[in-house]
């Protein structure tokens, strides 16, 4: 400190402070007028008064340029350095005048002359005022169930693995969850899915949230809040996750191919003390790489025998919620648990009724699939899994002509009993030994089989059909007899003991050389459709036949039923595809 700047001590001793030099110190080493040394109570009454701790930086420094222009100024033999200051401190002073009203509410032409009246009617991109930013948080807090609750509440785990139900919003919880915690503290966050076009789903809840609550359009992919926090949407290409920092959330995790090796990618994203990582799934089959994670036998992998652990993954383990022995947050949130916890979105007994009995224990209670005495086994099924918004570009699914003028195909599956039905759309291949792509899939409930048909009729006009497979077994026939009204050349599929093995067969021959196409995003329900194909011996046990439980207690694999009813249009031996041509089998 030079004490020749001022001769004012009271102002000394303020600038003296601001250099970080405690009362104590400045009362050792300035004067007053009499030549006396200042007194503490005297110095803390101006530090009071003058409210030193309560300026700002840009006051201290402009205080700061003043005492030292006049000092330099009342010189009278100035140098050239003394010139060249002084030039520099009018610039700086001028400066800092524009910092000044910026900070007083001015803008960026404030601060940048060049800008003035350029940004006038430019609003900042994807801005959230304070007070949105509250009523995006209790609009938050308000809608959780007590399960999602818990969640939050460890959402400071460093790792998160949680199996849960089907429908039961994790997505869209851990979508709000992580773009609140983005917005309050400012952390970049990577959604990853088991396809890009389920990782949106993130992306919008997330716009949909902030402009139902806030009034605000996000806009960008990445999302970049004001604050810098960047929100990334990804498929499950690992390679596109490398370079990336931040929170990690992996849904549908255990519906991916190849999981060890995204994993080892993806992790990295979070592997900072600072960042965490939630994984969220229905569970898969025991076969899938991801099984092994959740398990804790990866941890266990090149480990001496007294270091394993042994960690139980029972549903009465897991379903509050635990830290396990390898640091890792595991939970098993079930239908069940989703209903007694709050969730009033289900019709339990319904649901029973419609599923069947194997898919509902998987997509709902959360059992890991059994597919050993399945036709398909999950190993061949997962590979039909994925990424269509990567991989199939002559696909727009928001498009009135959604696939162009592309031929597709159309299976049509219905129930045993009651009134519902699925519908698959595939795309057939337009070469020898191509592949063939579930584009669509539809299961509708509550209607009658005339209402069904114009369902189908309404595909019709979407899509460019060369073929429709109906089943009419039973109830199917008032739904077939509808359809060939509008398309006379839809073919009807009447079950025996020759037509279910041949449909088996078919698929399985498709599925085995690598030939079917299904999005990840919602391909683990026609996996599971499929792994409950079973074979069994005829009640004369001399033929061998096929199974899926197809009865009003446990439903039926009505989703691979469909899409082999369209499979079936490829003749067996000839792998080439007569439709490209215009032929279709029914003709």
């Amino acid at each position: 400190m030079n004490p020749q700047i001022s001769k004012d001590p009271r102002l000394i001793a303020k600038m003296m402070y601001h250099q970080g030099y405690r009362v104590s110190e400045i009362c050792r080493t300035l004067r007053d007028s009499k030549g006396d040394f200042l007194k503490n109570p005297t110095v803390h009454s101006w530090k009071k008064r003058d409210n030193w701790d309560g300026e700002s930086s840009v006051f201290r420094v402009n205080t700061a340029l003043e005492e030292r222009l006049c000092l330099i100024i009342s010189k009278e033999n100035k140098t050239k350095s003394d010139i060249n200051e002084i030039d520099l401190l009018t610039r700086s002073m001028e400066k800092m005048a524009r910092i000044t009203k910026y900070s007083q509410n001015g803008t960026e032409g404030d601060l940048n002359p060049k800008l003035r009246g350029r940004r006038k009617n430019k609003k900042v991109k994807n801005e959230i005022s304070d007070e949105s930013v509250d009523l995006l948080k209790s609009a938050f807090r308000d809608e959780l169930f007590d399960y999602q609750k818990n969640w939050f509440n460890e959402s400071s785990q460093k790792i998160r693995i949680i199996l849960k139900s089907r429908q039961i919003g994790a997505t869209y919880y851990f979508a709000r969850e992580h773009f609140i915690d983005a917005l309050l503290r400012g952390r970049n966050k990577i959604f990853i899915s088991a396809s890009k076009n389920q990782s949106h789903l993130f992306k919008q809840y997330i716009i949909s949230f902030v402009r139902d609550v806030a009034g605000v359009d996000l806009t960008g992919d990445p999302i970049i809040l004001q604050n810098g926090a960047h929100l990334y949407f990804l498929g499950n290409n690992y390679h596109t996750a490398q370079g990336y920092h931040g929170d990690l959330v992996f849904d549908e995790f255990m519906w991916t191919q190849s999981f060890n090796k995204i994993n080892d990618v993806v992790s990295g994203v979070a592997l900072h003390k600072q960042w965490t990582s939630t994984y969220i799934s229905t569970p898969s089959s025991k076969t899938h790489d991801s099984y092994h994670f959740f398990t804790g036998d990866n941890f266990n992998k090149g480990r001496k025998d007294s270091e394993k652990i042994k960690i139980d993954i029972s549903h009465k383990n897991l379903k509050g919620g635990l830290v396990c022995a390898d640091r890792k947050y595991r939970q098993i949130v079930n239908i069940e648990d989703a209903i007694a916890q709050g969730c009033d979105l289900f019709d339990i007994e319904d649901l029973k009724f419609r599923f069947a009995k194997d898919v509902y224990q998987n997509l709902l209670m959360c059992e890991f699939l059994d597919d050993t005495s399945s036709v398909f086994n999950f190993s061949e099924m997962s590979r039909c899994l994925v990424d269509s918004w990567e991989r199939w570009d002559d696909f727009k699914p928001l498009q009135s002509r959604t696939f162009g003028d592309n031929p597709v195909w159309i299976g049509y599956d219905p129930a045993r009993t009651g009134d519902n039905a699925t519908v698959v759309v595939v795309s057939p291949p337009g070469v020898k030994d191509g592949k063939f792509r579930v584009l669509e899939k539809f299961s509708w409930q509550g209607m009658d089989f005339m209402i069904q048909a114009k369902k189908i009729q309404e595909l019709t006009k979407r899509y460019n059909v060369k073929y429709i497979g109906v089943d009419v077994t039973g109830i199917g026939w008032g739904v077939g007899d509808m359809v060939r009204r509008f398309y006379p050349a839809a073919t009807m599929i009447t079950y025996n003991l020759d037509v279910k093995n041949r449909l088996v067969l078919k698929a399985k021959n498709i599925i085995d050389r690598g030939r079917l196409e299904v999005d990840s995003g919602w391909g683990s329900e026609i996996i599971s459709s499929f792994l409950m194909i079973k074979k069994e011996l005829t009640d004369s046990q001399t033929k061998v036949t096929y199974k899926s439980d197809r009865n009003s207690e446990d439903g039926h694999a009505d989703l691979a039923w469909a899409v082999m009813h369209a499979l079936d249009n490829e003749p067996f031996g000839n792998q080439s595809n007569p439709i490209a041509k215009g032929f279709c089998k029914s003709m």
